[in-house]
């Protein structure tokens, strides 16, 4: 992959040109890309401290270079003509800049293209409650979200409202009207974004992160006073996923947000990112909780480890379990086995059936 010169442009060429899914820029090391999971270096020198700063510099708004230098860091979305847009990270370390910048489609993906059930969608066509997309970083919730989002807007005539830090997918106006708010741009935090947006007659508000108490309580709130609410945690799992929403309230408050989430949740869907088995790119694993009177009673009594029992015989209800799609894919030849360990939730439980099944 060689290159001449440490030019920006030309090595978001080559990230489009390979869909490599991020580049990484440091010091002391060459320009590198992620390719299927995997990090590799470009036929290039190792980058020097002015190298690193120089294109930072080429790309990163006014503003939020003020931020990078005030703090150490910066996130902002980057549109590269009309070939693609770019989520960026520019951060400090050992006393030197260093930039990661992820690619972002431009086209917004389809159910099947993803991979998502159908039973999905009955989530999203609901007209109020609380649904969070979750898993680690990098595992493509942002690309869900946009799915989901871009469902509503071409079947629903309503006003959508989306927080993002940085705006990744750009959303025209469709059925729906879309509104995007950038945090850092538009408005200075999460909180202070929800907490205006119920002021602003939406039907549906998208919460790029749930980061702290504040904002999290708000999206609660929203969802049991008759919007349609979509927020992402970093958790895998709807068990865990429950459960760190719960924990992030003081201890003398947690049964009453037990009592509101076993209203307001409407669904957990929980995703990791693995290499396909033919090494043609990406392919996403899935968890599907929906709540039923069951779940919402284990919510309610404190009783979060029985929801994966929950899931297990809520089959015919369209839900199931990580470890299960994980297999289901291993056993369609879709992903390797090594892969199916290290994602899956209960090691031991998925290793017994593999071995049955090999």
């Amino acid at each position: 992959m060689p290159i001449q010169g440490p030019d920006i442009y030309r090595l978001f060429d080559l990230v489009v040109e390979k869909n490599a899914s991020d580049l990484h820029i440091t010091v002391g090391r060459p320009p590198t890309i992620r390719l299927q999971g995997d990090l590799r270096n470009i036929n290039h020198p190792a980058l020097t401290a002015p190298e690193t700063t120089a294109l930072i510099e080429e790309i990163i708004p006014p503003g939020k270079l003020k931020e990078f230098r005030e703090v150490g860091s910066a996130d902002f979305g980057f549109a590269y003509e009309d070939k693609a847009r770019f989520r960026v990270a520019t951060f400090r370390q050992k006393g030197v800049d260093a930039m990661v910048c992820r690619l972002i489609p431009y086209k917004l993906l389809s159910f099947e293209e993803i991979g998502l059930p159908q039973s999905v969608i009955e989530l999203v066509d609901r007209p109020r409650g609380l649904l969070l997309v979750t898993g680690p970083t990098g595992c493509g919730k942002t690309t869900t979200l946009a799915t989901m989002i871009d469902h509503i807007n071409e079947n629903r005539a309503i006003h959508i409202v989306t927080i993002e830090d940085p705006i990744e997918y750009y959303h025209e106006h469709k059925k729906a009207i879309v509104n995007q708010r950038e945090v850092g741009t538009d408005v200075p935090t999460f909180s202070e974004a929800i907490r205006r947006a119920l002021r602003e007659d939406p039907d549906v508000i998208l919460l790029g992160e749930m980061r702290d108490l504040e904002t999290i309580a708000t999206a609660i709130t929203a969802a049991e006073t008759g919007h349609l609410v979509f927020g992402t945690l970093h958790t895998t799992g709807s068990a865990r996923t429950v459960d760190r929403i719960i924990d992030q309230f003081p201890p003398e408050q947690q049964e009453q947000v037990r009592v509101q989430l076993s209203v307001s949740l409407v669904g957990v869907i929980s995703q990791v990112l693995m290499p396909r088995a033919d090494n043609r790119g990406l392919i996403a694993a899935f968890e599907l909780m929906t709540m039923t009177p069951g779940i919402e009673n284990h919510i309610r009594k404190n009783e979060t480890f029985k929801i994966p029992s929950a899931i297990q015989t809520g089959k015919s209800k369209g839900m199931f379990l990580l470890d299960d799609h994980l297999l289901e894919l291993y056993r369609a030849g879709k992903i390797d086995r090594d892969q199916v360990l290290a994602k899956c939730q209960d090691p031991r439980r998925t290793r017994e059936k593999l071995d049955l099944s090999s």
